[in-house]
């Protein structure tokens, strides 16, 4: 309890960066990303694999290259263009990364390419929430839910948890807490929603089940992250946060939580508001 309640306090200045968003969120999500990215390279050289972390974080840095230039009027592309040469070029690079046969196997060029998808690129669709002009206050969503959901999943599951949810993958998970953590998520938003978002956008069937659904992928990242400390034999990523381990146990959530956000407010939103 203890130690939960320490991480709250030093994820606190995240919250000032989402608040000020564009050049410094951008910056929060940068670094996230690289020490994301290196903890999940590490859980694989655990059991061997060698992926390469140069292309990891020179990917990062492309990527963002990429997207600033469209965004400042600099190049006249189609972002799905640059998105296509950024995937080519990352996928190359990790072939290429390949070429000494003698030292690196199929599993450290696979590696390679899965963080750099899984890691920087889920996450920069936290960049895209906050640069949406009619939807820009919806980054807070993508914390709250994946957040709220994992706190009240942990507290539901410590008072009423009886059932386990998937325990191959993560014993102490339980249904009860899975529901608790959907309950609470949906809580908070429907509060946020009243006090910071336009009307129209909160307080429907749509919105509802945006977080609802929302929830369960939030629990569903979490699971995946779970998965794959199973298969590379790690309890943590890291030990960055006092009982949370590392960046990666913290943000596996806001991870799958971003990406379904931002398709939710590209697809679903504008034929709601």
């Amino acid at each position: 309890m203890k130690t939960r309640i320490i991480s709250a306090i030093i994820m606190l200045p995240l919250l000032l960066l989402v608040y000020f968003g564009g050049i410094w969120l951008k910056m929060a999500v940068v670094i996230v990303s690289v020490i994301g990215l290196h903890e999940f390279y590490k859980g694989f050289e655990a059991e061997g694999v060698k992926p390469c972390l140069p292309i990891g974080i020179g990917a990062v840095i492309l990527l963002h290259i990429f997207h600033t230039l469209n965004t400042n009027g600099d190049i006249s592309v189609d972002p799905a263009v640059l998105y296509m040469l950024w995937f080519f070029l990352v996928t190359a690079a990790s072939m290429i990364y390949g070429f000494k046969v003698e030292e690196r196997k199929t599993e450290d060029m696979a590696a390679t390419v899965l963080g750099i998808c899984y890691v920087p690129f889920f996450f920069h669709f936290a960049v895209l929430i906050d640069e949406c002009d009619y939807a820009h206050n919806y980054i807070w969503l993508v914390f709250i839910i994946a957040f709220c959901t994992d706190i009240f999943a942990y507290f539901a599951g410590r008072a009423l948890g009886k059932h386990k949810l998937c325990p191959k993958l993560s014993p102490k998970k339980t249904v009860e807490g899975a529901v608790g953590g959907v309950i609470g998520a949906l809580a908070f938003s429907l509060l946020f929603g009243h006090f910071f978002l336009e009307e129209g956008h909160t307080f429907n069937i749509g919105f509802i089940l945006m977080v609802l659904i929302g929830s369960v992928v939030s629990q569903l990242g979490d699971l995946s992250a779970s998965a794959f400390k199973r298969q590379m034999g790690i309890k943590d990523y890291g030990k960055l946060i006092p009982g949370h381990g590392g960046i990666l146990d913290r943000f596996d959530s806001v991870l799958f939580v971003a990406p379904y956000l931002y398709f939710y407010i590209a697809i679903v939103l504008p034929n709601q508001i």
